[in-house]
């Protein structure tokens, strides 16, 4: 397989993980994205965004002939499989991480197992880590059982997976090892990557190795039992799920936005962002598309996280709830350029941290308080210091909900008016006074009633404009806006109701593309940045739920169908999809996932029960 510019597609990846970090694998056999100890620590396998300097390691046949390369997951589990085809034989290369789900820990383990099933096959092996980002060098010490990298915070530990015979002869190749090993059918052998201090390499029977494998399968295949949804889209909406409880920290139950950073929003382009961080808005979705499965430990875990956050009342400028945060709830996101990578194709600049954290996004605490409120209708109920951090921040957003931001897609082009942050305002202050009323909790209910009120007119005064007939993206704006997709949703607006029936025709004319969706046309309405962008696949999704609500069922499900063909071959999704199908920007998103989980699960129901009769608790409102 010939990769354009030695860069694997996006899509041809596969991600394993332990529920404190991750791992991207490609289908030629390479892990060539792995932060450690933790989603958002430096990488030590950053090939992913400088094939030259970022490391990797790799397991790959040594042939000059052709290799059919197929991955798929182990069925119902996180355990990914890499099968090589050539004339010689075929062998079977096994990855996964083995769950850490307790405390955090520096001690992660990436186990790599390769059988030959047909035939006889030589296979090279190479280990090549660059810790921090590349940026820091390292020492290499090999013994007969493997090798140790000795980084400048923690060390890499190689181990070597034995079956019955020798261990694999590891050789030096300048800092780094490599090493080959010609496999016949029944043969097996492998290696266990692991980090920590203080480590010494051993050998591994491939029976401890099974045994790890078996242990894994059980993990997430017990995980998954706990699933409620048993509807049309079962196989899609469980690796949605999956995905996301890989994207989870264990240790405090923050969710990550993606496991990776730098990935282009189009090739070439200055679009990288990093988002191994939380933002309260992704994390807060998640919520919804938890709970709708059933999975009400980790919503409950998430919302223990975020009621942490709002009790802090720590946001810049005297905000009680900041837009981002690190896994562990620290805010020390200070964005930087890592100069010395090319990045993914030659995509500068690659960013680390996140300079959009101290943006003023109103809509942020709308989805706060839309996730408090449904976690609370499923007895995951806010205690007192919690609900007085909820006053707290609704006494903040009295004062300020009628200010410019930066709004949900982050734009760095000025604060503007924005309409979907007017719309989340609405929804924190409705959802505070229906949380007070039916828990009988004392609040200041006639104040956030005229709130609430006030920003409903604003909304429906200077938000739909005339000549477009349509909700647009700002107030006194003419430029559509595919946030707006939400307001059905949100219980804003009826999905009937005449203005809402033409802001959907308008966003079918201007922003939808054979059912795909994109966020904002940037040339309408400028981000501060240059070049384009792919389609949305949250928006996507999003369409696909307002379609259902507005009575269009058959376009409805036509739109998530298709939505379905651009997954790669895992069911994983990006942040985009390009011109001709391709994966773009971050990888995983949590975002496409989540919303494929609330679109599915409501559709289903609608289906079953007509247009814009959803679930309860499948969405921040109710319709019956």
């Amino acid at each position: 397989m010939a990769y354009p510019d030695d860069y694997p597609p996006i899509a041809e990846h596969g991600m394993i993980g332990d529920l404190q970090t991750a791992a991207l694998v490609t289908t030629d056999g390479s892990v060539d994205w792995f932060c450690c100890p933790r989603f958002d620590s430096p990488s030590v396998f950053g090939a992913l965004l400088d094939r030259a300097r970022g490391g990797f390691f790799r397991i790959a046949p040594d042939t000059d002939g052709e290799i059919t390369r197929r991955q798929w997951y182990f069925h119902d589990t996180a355990v990914l499989m890499t099968r090589f085809m050539t004339e010689d034989g075929v062998g079977a290369l096994y990855d996964f991480m083995p769950v850490r789900a307790g405390a955090a820990t520096d001690r992660h383990e990436i186990v790599r197992v390769l059988r030959v099933v047909r035939g006889t096959l030589r296979f090279t092996l190479e280990c090549r880590p660059r810790f921090d980002y590349g940026r820091a060098g390292h020492t290499t010490e090999i013994t007969a059982d493997g090798a140790v990298f000795h980084g400048p915070d923690f060390d890499l530990c190689l181990n070597t997976i034995v079956d019955g015979g020798g261990a694999l002869d590891w050789q030096r190749d300048g800092p780094d090892v490599r090493a080959t090993v010609t496999l016949s059918a029944g043969q097996a052998v492998g290696a266990v990557l692991e980090s920590g201090a203080g480590l010494r390499p051993r050998r591994i029977p491939i029976g401890e190795a099974d045994a790890r494998f078996e242990d894994t399968v059980e993990f997430w295949r017990a995980w998954l039992r706990r699933s409620t949804y048993v509807g049309r889209w079962r196989e899609t909406v469980h690796r949605s799920a999956m995905s996301l409880k890989l994207m989870t920290y264990a240790p405090t139950g923050a969710l990550v936005a993606a496991p990776t950073a730098g990935l282009p929003e189009q090739v070439g382009g200055e679009r990288n962002w990093d988002y191994r961080y939380t933002w309260i808005r992704d994390a807060s979705f998640s919520v919804h598309a938890l709970l709708s499965l059933g999975y009400t430990e980790e919503a409950a875990a998430f919302g223990r996280w975020l009621a942490d956050r709002v009790g802090e009342h720590d946001g810049p400028d005297g905000r009680p709830l900041r837009i981002m945060y690190r896994v562990d709830g620290s805010a020390d996101l200070t964005e930087e350029t890592l100069g010395h990578l090319e990045g993914y194709r030659g995509s500068r600049p690659v960013r680390i941290g996140n300079g959009a954290a101290d943006q003023l996004q109103l809509d942020i605490f709308g989805e706060a308080l839309d996730s408090l409120s449904l976690a609370d209708q499923h007895a995951v109920r806010l205690d007192h210091r919690g609900w007085q951090a909820v006053r707290d921040m609704l006494g903040w957003l009295c004062e300020n909900w009628d200010r410019p931001g930066e709004g949900v897609w982050e734009t760095r082009g000025g604060r503007k008016d924005f309409v979907y942050g007017r719309l989340m305002s609405w929804v924190a202050f409705d959802r505070a006074i229906r949380m007070s009323r039916e828990r009988a909790r004392p609040g200041d209910i006639p104040d956030w009633t005229r709130q609430r009120d006030a920003v409903y007119d604003q909304v429906m005064a200077k938000g739909f404009d005339a000549g477009r007939q349509a909700f647009v993206q700002y107030l006194g704006g003419d430029v559509l806006d595919a946030a707006v997709l939400m307001m059905p949703r949100a219980g804003f607006v009826v999905p009937s109701d005449p203005l809402w029936q033409s802001t959907l025709r308008a966003i079918d004319e201007t922003l939808v593309s054979d059912g795909l969706v994109f966020r904002y046309d940037p040339a309408a309405s400028p981000d501060g940045l240059t070049g384009t962008e792919g389609t949305f696949s949250l928006c996507s999704f999003w369409y696909v739920d307002a379609l259902a609500r507005s009575g269009r069922l058959g376009d409805a499900r036509t739109a998530f169908e298709k939505m379905l063909t651009y997954a790669n071959h895992l069911g994983l999704y990006s942040e985009e999809i390009g011109a001709t199908g391709e994966q773009l920007g971050n990888f995983p998103q949590a975002f496409s996932h989540l919303a494929l989980i609330s679109a599915a699960v409501d559709l289903d129901h609608q289906l079953d029960h007509g247009a814009g009769r959803v679930a309860r608790g499948s969405g921040p409102h109710v319709l019956t």
